[in-house]
């Protein structure tokens, strides 16, 4: 259905978490304090990786990339909030609405396909020890980052793409802190089938490109740690998948959850607690989950604010 010139809106109205103006105050300083951890954390964890020249395995070349993309997947909404709260403004342009939404899919399909990758890797490294370096080499890791990138940039313009042919009829107020896509296009007046057909064929495709791929790595990892014979032995080869486990937890469980239970809810409020969890507290906890139990970037991290290293 084409939309008529007549319902186009110019912009949109963000509730937020709360009207209520005693609780703005609060709710800025906890998010403006979770933005800063998030941004100086994955950067200082970016600059340790980049500065130790002895952090250039494969897995490190994955771990600089997803401090990046944490970094701009939290920038993507969370200055925008700020902003409204200091404010004292709801709106969103109509522009800055598909803007937003075409970036959180983007850093959202990218840190899924780095986390796959990752997982390919601890698989690789357990598995196959004694090839890890051959199979790992700089180009297949390079390759595998350029690809995720080209595949969530095609899905995240596919998506807005489709959000442009969605005509809304009068002021539309989402009940969230930025743009959620399923947000917007439930409060479109036009024909929705298309874009709801697209929307979970992506979801299932890019869950099907990835989700069997950690499956089927940790299943294999799993199957030769347990062959593994002293107990020190097994515990060391899981201690290294461990932070690459909870953060896999964290991102696909609240970040899938929010999406394919948003046809069988109503609750716009459980919706956006669950985003923050895969938009502000992953990105926020990721540096801490990947150095404090990793010897090496401890290491680096010393050397940069100058601890001596023993």
């Amino acid at each position: 259905m084409e939309p008529d010139n007549d319902t186009r809106i110019s912009e949109f109205l963000l509730l937020g978490f709360s009207e209520d103006p005693q609780l703005q105050p609060l709710i800025f300083g906890l998010f403006l304090s979770m933005y800063l951890i998030t941004v100086f954390g994955n950067l200082l964890l970016i600059l340790a990786v980049s500065s130790d020249s002895h952090l250039r395995t494969p897995m490190y070349i994955f771990l600089a990339n997803l401090p990046f993309v944490d970094i701009c997947f939290t920038s993507t909404t969370i200055p925008k909030m700020l902003w409204n709260i200091q404010t004292h403004s709801k709106v969103i342009t109509y522009a800055g609405c598909i803007s937003q939404i075409y970036f959180v899919l983007l850093f959202a399909g990218w840190d899924d396909f780095l986390l796959t990758a990752m997982a390919y890797d601890r698989f690789v490294a357990i598995c196959h020890p004694l090839h890890y370096m051959v199979i790992m080499n700089p180009q297949l890791c390079g390759l595998l980052v350029l690809v995720s990138w080209i595949i969530s940039v095609l899905n995240s313009l596919l998506q807005s793409l489709m959000l442009l042919r969605l005509s809304f009829c009068s002021e539309v107020e989402i009940p969230h802190f930025f743009c959620e896509f399923n947000q917007v296009v439930g409060h479109a007046c036009s024909d929705m089938f298309l874009n709801n057909t697209v929307m979970y064929f992506a979801t299932v495709l890019l869950g099907l490109a990835s989700l069997p791929g950690i499956f089927y790595s940790y299943s294999k990892i799993v199957s030769s740690i347990c062959r593994i014979s002293s107990i020190q032995g097994k515990c060391k080869a899981f201690s290294t998948c461990v932070s690459h486990l909870s953060v896999v937890s964290l991102f696909y469980c609240t970040g899938l959850g929010v999406y394919l239970s948003s046809a069988a809810t109503q609750s716009s409020h459980a919706s956006a607690v669950a985003s923050v969890m895969y938009t502000v507290v992953t990105p926020m906890l990721n540096p801490f989950i990947y150095s404090l139990r990793n010897r090496d970037i401890k290491r680096a991290l010393k050397r940069i604010v100058g601890v001596p290293v023993m």
